[in-house]
């Protein structure tokens, strides 16, 4: 299988904002940039997250956004931070985003469980509607 991966000058503020804007991807960005090339496995190992399917969100998010790089390699996928693309469209983003997230004391094993218990959903981006009020939920 061959990922579609937009070129530098089709990267766009908007996604690579929104896909950071998420905090297990921001956390395997983090892991990401310790440098090298990982297989998704050492990605989720490292992250302390079990739901495959659900990262698999994760990475077509950050792949499609400009963040990331996909390839196949034999039966696994080899995923590389595209930090001298992020950096020569928009300088300092990526560490303005990932010192954020230091900042914040989030830790990649902090990030939130995918099983639930987030008001954001795991697999998509908008938060869950919140019952209003004289709601019974």
């Amino acid at each position: 299988m061959r990922y579609r991966h937009p070129d530098r000058d089709q990267i766009r503020i908007d996604g690579v904002l929104s896909a950071l804007g998420h905090p297990v991807r921001l956390a395997a960005v983090r892991v990401l940039d310790q440098g090298g090339r990982r297989n998704c496995g050492s990605v989720l190992e490292a992250l302390g997250v079990a739901a495959k399917s659900t990262m698999t969100h994760h990475w077509r998010v950050l792949r499609e956004s400009g963040v990331i790089r996909q390839e196949p390699s034999g039966r696994e996928n080899l995923l590389t931070l595209r930090r001298d693309d992020l950096d020569a469209r928009y300088p300092g983003l990526l560490d303005a985003a990932l010192a954020g997230a230091r900042t914040d004391g989030a830790e990649p094993s902090d990030a939130p469980s995918t099983s639930g218990g987030d008001a954001r959903s795991t697999t998509g981006d908008r938060p869950r509607p919140q019952a209003g009020p004289g709601s019974t939920r």
